[in-house]
């Protein structure tokens, strides 16, 4: 059998190409029988539409980039998802960049994208600065933004995140509440947006349980496992917590490994809570209190708020910010000891 293409295929079901390319592009003003046939027959014969090539000549990408600061994160692996999930609904191809929260990386990127690579950009900031003027690139050329988790307040854009501030406040009260009075704060950038309004909640906790609010006792960290573990070790040894809060669940990992070497009990000596979105929090040992944000409906939420503007012609999205609730899980490693009822949230 010769190669098949459209205008054979529509051939041999007797329509035209326009309404066989109406299937593909899956455009509403289409028969859903008729729709249904020519995918069947499109199978049956092996035929598979150029989109690409057909999508450029209407100066359409059909792709969005999305644009996160690191893999290594459960939370991020899980807004993928669910903005990949919105994309394919509306017949959108995805790239995906990491900055290794580097914003002179994510500037490289957003530069490379402005020419008519993608339609729109869902982005969680890489790390804060005077201005980003890179994204001003993305209006100019028509392309939407929409943040998720982290933003930059000086730009035009709407952000998805999470109630980052109640959640950080109420598992900082529960570290109190279950007994400690020396809580450090675990950060990899606190002038990130998340880092900033977690930490804020943090000292807003101790403040309202009459707490000193120890500057030492706030760690800041890089990305690297050998450094975070030294920072870590060097701030413990000095400053003798009794319990962390740990703004990302790499930090609280690295908590557990030094505790570990030390011989540190978790959690009749020291006491661990951390925003995670790792499925086997419950299955470590001892299992890690967490702050689940909910990452899936976040990325999900973001991409859904860039496709309305993609749809209505809009170059840049309303300045908002939309909340999501995280939910926080006490598990052992905040619990109370010597069989006394632990306090809840």
């Amino acid at each position: 059998m010769s190669q098949i293409n459209i205008k054979k295929l529509a051939a041999a079901l007797g329509l035209s190409t326009s309404t066989v390319s109406r299937a593909f592009r899956n455009n509403s003003d289409i028969n859903p029988l008729t729709k249904e046939r020519i995918l069947r027959m499109a199978d049956e014969l092996g035929y598979s539409p150029n989109l690409y090539a057909s999508n450029l000549r209407e100066s359409k990408s059909k792709t969005i980039a999305i644009i996160i600061p690191e893999f290594d994160n459960n939370f991020f692996s899980q807004a993928i998802k669910g903005i990949e999930q919105q994309a394919r609904r509306n017949g959108y191809h995805t790239l995906i960049y990491v900055t290794e929260d580097d914003v002179k990386q994510e500037a490289t990127f957003i530069r490379s994208l402005c020419n008519g690579r993608v339609e729109g950009v869902v982005m969680s900031a890489s790390g804060e600065g005077l201005k980003h003027v890179h994204l001003n690139m993305l209006k100019e050329r028509g392309i939407p933004l929409v943040f998720f988790d982290r933003c930059y307040e000086d730009v035009e854009a709407t952000c998805v995140t999470g109630n980052d501030y109640e959640s950080s406040y109420e598992a900082t009260l529960h570290l109190i509440m279950n007994g400690c009075k020396r809580i450090a704060y675990l950060v990899v950038n606190k002038n990130v947006s998340i880092g900033k309004i977690r930490m804020q909640g943090y000292l807003d906790a101790l403040k309202s349980a009459g707490l000193p609010c120890e500057d030492e006792l706030i760690i800041e960290c890089t990305n690297d496992k050998e450094e975070i573990y030294k920072s870590i070790k060097r701030s413990f040894e000095k400053m003798k917590p009794d319990g962390a809060f740990a703004s990302v669940e790499r930090l609280a990992m690295t908590t557990l490994r030094y505790c570990a070497d030390v011989k540190l009990e978790i959690p009749s000596d020291f006491k661990l809570v951390c925003f995670s979105c790792l499925e086997i929090a419950d299955m470590l040992n001892p299992p890690l209190s967490t702050i689940k944000q909910p990452a899936f409906e976040m990325g999900k939420r973001a991409a859904e708020i860039l496709f309305e503007a993609l749809c209505n012609k809009e170059s840049v999205t309303e300045k908002q910010v939309i909340l999501l609730p995280s939910t926080i899980i006490p598990r052992k490693s905040t619990a109370v000891v010597n069989n006394t009822k632990a306090i809840g949230l």
